[in-house]
């Protein structure tokens, strides 16, 4: 089969790479355009943009997805199957047409629950057990296509945004492998989605990173790990922002402090949660590395009765 990639961050690596070891013919990888990051402003180049140029295969990274010309570049390729995987942008009916086989999605949750651009960080803040991967077709819908394969995944105590993500990056490429395996050989099944437990998973923005200590130790513990790396947890003491890349949950004592007040230390920072107290163990200020909260504590001279907001 001639395949199209479309993926962005380093979790669609894995699916192209599976892709370009395997017997079909990946002739084409989209991408969202380079964009300057940090400081300096200089242009960041995609993960998958990187990997598709270190395999020498044509790669496209259209400003205007479907633009005329755009299309009329994919027609030429002539796609027998076009694969997405967390690519950042919905794709229009002129494109999800245009493959023989259609278009199959690789998803970062198990379909219904999760629909949407940030399924991963959605599971773990949700106090989800179990997520895993969906292998559908893309119809006009927000996730909504039929489905072909799932597997499962646990998510555990310790998981953050990052560590699981890693995990079902791995697990949707041997998945894709075994969809595109069906697909060749005509035995692809779909079956409709359900639409009873259906749940959304919306984009990420830099201000849901926003802590808030009125919540119960558990879900401030969920919260960090759902949102490290991005768009990251913070809070602010004295006016100046911590970002917190680890806490640890300590009991659900109501301690009738407000919600954020620094209780003590064990040497890291204890604070008051709603119920519940919470240890914070790793934090960043502004324009500093990431450090032990203990040492940063004691250099910052924060005190008991302080309070993070």
């Amino acid at each position: 089969m001639r395949i199209l990639f479309l993926g962005t961050p380093e979790f669609a690596v894995p699916s192209l790479e599976t892709l370009l070891a395997g017997p079909d013919s990946v002739v084409g990888v989209v991408s969202q355009p380079d964009r300057p990051r940090g400081r300096g402003l200089r242009r960041e180049v995609t993960p998958v943009a990187g990997a598709a140029r270190e395999a020498g295969v044509p790669l496209f990274q259209p400003e205007k997805l479907h633009s005329a010309e755009f299309l009329e570049a994919l027609r030429a390729l002539d796609i027998d199957l076009a694969v997405t995987a967390a690519f950042g942008r919905l794709l229009r009916p002129a494109l999800i047409s245009l493959p023989r086989h259609g278009c199959l999605n690789v998803h970062a949750s198990l379909l219904p629950r999760h629909r949407g651009a940030a399924p991963i960080a959605r599971a773990i803040l949700e106090g989800d057990a179990l997520t895993g991967i969906t292998i559908f077709r893309l119809d006009e819908g927000m996730d909504t296509g039929p489905l072909l394969l799932q597997g499962f995944e646990p998510i555990r105590g310790d998981d953050t945004q990052a560590t699981l993500a890693e995990r079902l990056a791995r697990l949707g490429a041997e998945l894709l492998r075994e969809a595109c395996d069906r697909i060749r050989s005509g035995s692809a099944r779909f079956r409709p989605q359900e639409e009873e437990g259906a749940s959304y998973a919306p984009t990420l923005r830099k201000e849901d990173g926003r802590c808030d200590f009125s919540r119960p130790a558990d879900q401030i513990d969920r919260f960090v790990r759902a949102y490290h790396p991005w768009p990251g947890a913070f809070a602010k003491v004295r006016g100046t922002a911590i970002r917190l890349h680890r806490v640890r949950p300590l009991d659900r004592i109501d301690s009738g402090a407000p919600p954020g007040t620094v209780l003590g230390f064990d040497p890291h920072p204890v604070l008051a949660a709603r119920p519940g107290r919470i240890a914070i163990a790793r934090v960043q200020a502004e324009g500093k590395r990431e450090m032990d909260a203990d040492a940063w504590a004691r250099g910052f001279r924060l005190e008991v009765g302080e309070r993070f907001e």
